[in-house]
């Protein structure tokens, strides 16, 4: 079988999640994303004394969710299956996360409000985004990290553990483990260990 017959055998969702170009409107990505969009309706609109009910919506929504996580609402991702949570991850009200390939936040990390997560890319090329392609690379941020307030942290990159990254970044990088990093673009400001 040559290449080329391997690739056109790919469904759309295998292009996703190969960092490929793929077509978002496929109807199996289409049909997943409106599942997940009626479970974040059903969790944002729950009440804060629901405890039971949210966290039977997230389990449902999210692929690996560890103990003791806290999402505030109003929270919203694309398909929640994408996303890996380690134990005792806090999200504050307005994270947004689009996992269109894998993101994986580690043990004891915090998002401030308003942090967006985004593993969702568009071509760069006019004519490929006239034809409704994108593609998405995975994100890996490490444990005890802090993501300050409205941070973006862009497709591809990973973040180390223990590090701090301030309020209005921008993470077009991958940044190291153990230091703090603001600014758009993102850069290390301070080295923990020193």
């Amino acid at each position: 079988m040559s290449n080329l017959q391997r690739l056109s055998d790919l469904t759309e969702k295998n292009k996703m999640l190969a960092n490929m170009h793929y077509e978002h409107l496929d109807n199996e990505l289409t049909s997943e994303r409106a599942v997940a969009a009626n479970l974040l309706y059903k969790f944002n609109n729950s009440s804060p004394d629901e405890h039971h009910q949210r966290a039977v919506i997230l389990q449902d929504l999210l692929g690996n969710m560890g103990s003791d996580c806290e999402i505030k609402q109003p929270f919203q991702c694309d398909y929640g299956y994408n996303l890996k949570l380690g134990d005792r991850v806090f999200m504050n009200y307005g994270c947004v996360i689009l996992d269109c390939n894998e993101i994986t936040i580690g043990s004891d990390t915090l998002l401030a409000p308003g942090v967006q997560i985004s593993a969702a890319y568009h071509p760069v090329d006019p004519q490929s985004r006239l034809e409704k392609l994108e593609a998405a690379a995975a994100i890996k941020i490490g444990s005890n990290v802090w993501i300050g307030a409205n941070a973006v942290i862009c497709p591809g990159v990973s973040i180390g553990n223990n590090t701090t990254i301030g309020a209005g970044s921008v993470v077009t990088k991958d940044i190291p483990a153990d230091v703090i990093a603001v600014g758009s673009p993102c850069k290390v400001i301070r080295n923990l260990n020193k």
